[in-house]
């Protein structure tokens, strides 16, 4: 029998109660992790990603948690320690999205975007590290001291007009995961980033779901198809296990070319 890839592990993935933090807590439950399913206000999503888990009959926990704040966050990782022993794997996904041209763009649209988009991964990896550090490389489980994943978005280097205050948070992820794996690199802490493109979830279901909008969409990415969450879920795993374990301080773009600037395809 084949050992699978994440036995004995624990994760949080935060904002796992919907689209790609769901197909990523599942993944991994059914990769052999247990699970720490975080929310901010849907439980009854919370409540649909453990059912799921549980058929794939892995242990899971559902935590509330506001990861822009700090008390919340350590709640959170006090919670799943309590329950599982300690983290191995963090995935930090809880993001939102309060779009508005630059010069209609309220400084409080910004503000709540940053605080939960870029300080909660700041809050999120600084728990993760101490706990990795504290417990140090478990060799029987994996080859890391313990893995950060951070969720970003093609728009880390594609500029997003109406956007602003998104593109910049997930710009501050591509050099927030460089700068942190250089420094816990050497407690053998791995640090990476996903950064997916067009994924057909509910905060983008307008456009995917339109005739019209959905082949314009199709435009921008070569391989001509949208991403289902079950995309990110794999990589997440994929990351998340030994099979990757020389890659660190890597942004990984799953966007079926998004990133290759298809207006170009045509010489220009």
């Amino acid at each position: 029998m084949t050992m699978k890839k994440l036995a004995n592990q624990t994760a949080i993935i935060t904002g796992s109660s919907s689209g790609i933090g769901q197909a990523i807590a599942i993944a991994m439950a059914n990769a052999g992790a247990k699970i720490c399913i975080n929310y901010h206000s849907s439980e009854e999503g919370a409540e649909e990603t453990q059912e799921e888990i549980e058929k794939a009959g892995a242990k899971s926990i559902i935590v509330q948690a506001d990861t822009s704040k700090p008390e919340d966050v350590k709640k959170m990782f006090d919670k799943t320690i309590e329950a599982f022993g300690t983290v191995d794997i963090v995935v930090s996904n809880a993001g939102v999205q309060k779009d508005a041209p630059f010069l209609e763009m309220e400084y409080e649209d910004w503000k709540k975007l940053i605080d939960i988009n870029l300080n909660g991964q700041f809050l999120c990896a600084k728990e993760a590290a101490k706990e990795f550090i504290k417990r140090g490389i478990v060799k029987d489980r994996s080859a890391a001291a313990g893995k950060i994943i951070c969720m970003s978005s093609v728009h880390d280097v594609i500029p997003w007009g109406g956007h602003i205050n998104y593109a910049t948070a997930k710009a501050g992820i591509l050099m927030f995961v460089k700068t942190l794996a250089q420094e816990l690199g050497p407690h053998k802490i791995r640090v990476n980033a996903l950064s997916p493109g067009a994924i057909k979830t509910d905060i983008n279901k307008d456009v995917w779901s339109d005739e019209e909008a959905n082949k314009k969409l199709k435009e921008l990415i070569p391989y001509g198809r949208i991403g289902e969450p079950e995309d990110i879920g794999k990589a997440a795993v994929w990351l998340a296990s030994d099979d990757s374990d020389y890659m660190h301080g890597q942004t990984l773009y799953i966007d079926g070319g998004m990133t290759l600037y298809p207006g170009f395809s045509d010489n220009g």
